[in-house]
């Protein structure tokens, strides 16, 4: 591996979508940050060149150690699983090809062939229509690596997201907020976090119910679950602050006001003011992190865009900024 910049595995992602136009259209900015080292399918990526206009070549490599740091050439470990290429379909052997990818990376990151891996988006549909019974790209990650406790961690400029469930539907949400889990993900975001260079972070909690219950008013999930967490794990020594009202302690988060993360209680309650900040310039922009991993874990925080694929208008905002924010967290 580099002596000098961390050795990143960027999965290609479903090949039907725009995993493969955003590596290629940003992988000169990437690999300022990192060497990185597509696993995915070389024709797809070639085809990639092509939609994107690009005057990069792409190289198959069989080792990490062999990539080049050439913002001119991508490597390539090429799996060689796409027979045919259809931009925007929903296909079984599309699902299964993503799933390979996924799995050659965390086999990379494990034995220590690689520093980190960045994902690119996978198609849920596709993947379930292969045979998996994972939401997504987390739990996979999670089992292949016996983790137990983990989280979604969202980054987007000053505003960072974990969350308590993500892929879940909202009535089992809901009765995922327990203390046990909430204690956890506050402990998992307060590592990450110092793994970011946040040397002394600040945690803050958000309720569940709308103002945090309003002192039992509206719900009993902050007395009975939540505060208990944050004293748990304020016993540990974490400055962690909550619940505090789901309506303003994002924005608060988001302008500084001495908060490093907030813990979000489900998916949407996270994601929307995350996406709300990402995507108002038109672009789109934002990483997801898999934190409380034994390895490095970054993802672009977008789908596979069917609608937009094969066309050369993706944004690769995203990709560039998880494949910088991985190579950070490798280094530290």
């Amino acid at each position: 591996m580099s002596e000098h910049k961390p050795v990143v595995a960027v999965t290609m992602g479903d090949p039907a979508g725009v995993g493969s136009e955003v590596i290629v259209k940003g992988h000169a900015r990437a690999s300022r940050d990192a060497i990185p080292v597509v696993v995915g399918d070389a024709d797809v990526l070639r085809d990639a060149v092509e939609v994107s206009g690009s005057p990069l070549s792409i190289r198959t490599v069989d080792d990490p150690a062999d990539a080049r740091d050439d913002q001119e050439i991508i490597d390539v470990i090429d799996l060689d699983n796409v027979s045919d290429l259809s931009y925007g379909d929903l296909r079984e052997a599309y699902g299964a090809a993503s799933l390979e990818y996924v799995e050659r990376a965390i086999e990379l990151a494990t034995s220590g062939a690689v520093d980190a891996i960045t994902t690119a988006p996978i198609n849920k549909q596709a993947t379930r229509m292969a045979g998996s019974e994972y939401a997504g790209h987390t739990g996979m990650l999670a089992d292949y690596t016996d983790t137990d406790h983990y989280s979604m961690l969202l980054v987007e400029d000053d505003l960072r997201v974990s969350h308590v469930s993500t892929h879940v539907p909202l009535s089992e949400a809901c009765d995922l907020v327990t203390e046990e889990r909430v204690f956890q993900t506050v402990r998992v975001t307060d590592d990450a976090l110092r793994s970011l260079d946040v040397d002394a972070p600040t945690v803050a909690v958000a309720g569940l119910n709308p103002h945090a219950s309003d002192g039992g008013l509206l719900g009993d999930a902050e007395a009975e679950e939540i505060e208990p967490a944050i004293e748990r794990a304020q016993n540990e020594g974490i400055d962690v602050v909550g619940p505090e009202s789901p309506d303003t302690v994002f924005s608060q988060a988001a302008a500084g006001d001495d908060v490093d993360c907030v813990v979000a209680m489900y998916h949407d309650q996270g994601h929307i003011p995350i996406k709300m900040l990402g995507f108002e310039s038109g672009g789109v922009s934002g990483v997801n992190v898999t934190i409380g991993l034994p390895i490095v874990r970054t993802s672009v925080d977008h789908g596979t865009a069917f609608d937009i694929a094969g066309e050369g208008i993706a944004s690769e905002e995203s990709l560039v900024d998880a494949v910088e924010l991985a190579a950070r967290m490798a280094r530290n």
